[in-house]
């Protein structure tokens, strides 16, 4: 993705702290372990395997895209082995850095459709404020929107713009708009394909949440988000484009007008409630457990505790690296004996995960 600027990713689990990934080092691993051979990211490398930027339609966690890469690794294998590509070991400061490429790709967005986006912003009165390269209202045209770069800025610039837009939605009389992700997706889709903005420079740059908590506080959000509102264990699994729409439709229920953020203050937020979580599996421990046993985990690992480190020490990151580290040699000690390769359904990689991170 030549051209493309891409930050770090802050990549944390639980209590314990992952590897910061970033994502300019995981687009040069991508290429470096000749990823690139077979797959691409937004038409930009191979065509023997998916797309990871686009092309299907996906609802993918971490965990999930773990277990698919898990299920693919030794035709993954065979096919390197074919083309006389060294099988590379990846630590998790390089799965993590991969992670952080694949996010800021939007592999874990849903797909959008431009033709719906389209009804979307005619129907829900988008343009009767808001035009494309000049606008027919007060609000900014859509091609000045740095948002459509960017889904940090999204995030920030949906809920400054929340009070302005209520007050000029309610002076013409017209309901408040709530909106899906799915139709949010669609929106930018038809936006971010626009001649006025199809050259924009993606971005995705989320730094560590040092400060976050700090923030939280002192912007007054954990005045409300606490009890049954707490954050805690509501944005695992949660894309960027599901918490914009989430603070868009929360506007108008707010005691009193929202508190304008700026970005960097925004990325600091979003840093502490929301990459916490990301990448917590939230998996069934008691199901992981019997997929140990079932998957034949215990013939070569009888005792779960060495695989233990502790609870949230293991995510979709430890195991990508441990599958390409130790998978081969798992492999062939498999066929030795007679154990075929364990593939697991979409949810199994969180329960096994959840099942590791137990004491």
């Amino acid at each position: 993705m030549s051209g493309t600027r891409f930050g770090s990713l802050a990549l944390l689990a639980g209590a314990a702290v992952f590897a910061a990934g970033d994502a300019r080092r995981g687009e040069a691993l991508f290429q470096s372990h000749k990823c690139v051979t077979c797959h691409s990211v937004h038409g930009q490398g191979g065509s023997g395997a998916p797309d990871l930027g686009r092309g299907f339609a996906r609802g993918y966690t971490p965990a999930v895209m773990a277990s698919l890469m898990w299920n693919h690794a030794p035709a993954m294998w065979s096919a390197m082995r074919t083309q006389g590509i060294p099988v590379p070991r990846v630590s998790e400061e390089e799965a993590a850095d991969l992670f952080a490429y694949f996010f800021s790709a939007r592999y874990f967005e849903r797909p959008g459709d431009a033709g719906r986006g389209k009804r979307v912003f005619v129907e829900r009165h988008c343009g009767d404020c808001h035009g494309i390269g000049v606008t027919p209202g007060k609000g900014r045209p859509v091609a000045s929107w740095q948002s459509l770069a960017d889904p940090i800025i999204l995030v920030q610039q949906m809920w400054n713009h929340a009070s302005e837009m209520q007050q000029a939605m309610a002076g013409q009389k017209i309901a408040w708009v709530q909106l899906t992700a799915q139709e949010l997706t669609d929106l930018l889709v038809f936006l971010q394909n626009l001649p006025q903005t199809k050259s924009l420079v993606r971005t995705a740059t989320l730094p560590s949440s040092d400060r976050g908590a700090t923030l939280f506080e002192a912007r007054g959000c954990q005045r409300c988000h606490q009890g049954k509102l707490a954050l805690e264990k509501r944005l695992a699994n949660r894309t960027l484009v599901d918490i914009a729409v989430a603070m868009w439709n929360h506007a108008p229920r707010m005691l009193q007008a929202p508190l304008s953020i700026e970005a960097g203050e925004m990325r600091q937020i979003i840093g502490y409630a929301w990459s916490t979580q990301f990448f917590e599996s939230g998996g069934d421990a008691a199901h992981g457990k019997r997929l140990f046993a079932t998957r034949h985990c215990a013939e070569c690992h009888p005792s779960v505790k060495v695989l233990k480190r502790g609870p949230g020490s293991h995510s979709a990151i430890s195991v990508v690296a441990a599958l390409w580290r130790h998978g081969p040699a798992m492999q062939e000690k498999m066929k030795e004996k007679n154990i075929a390769w364990p593939r697991f359904r979409s949810s199994d990689m969180a329960d096994l995960i959840a099942h590791l991170n137990t004491k």
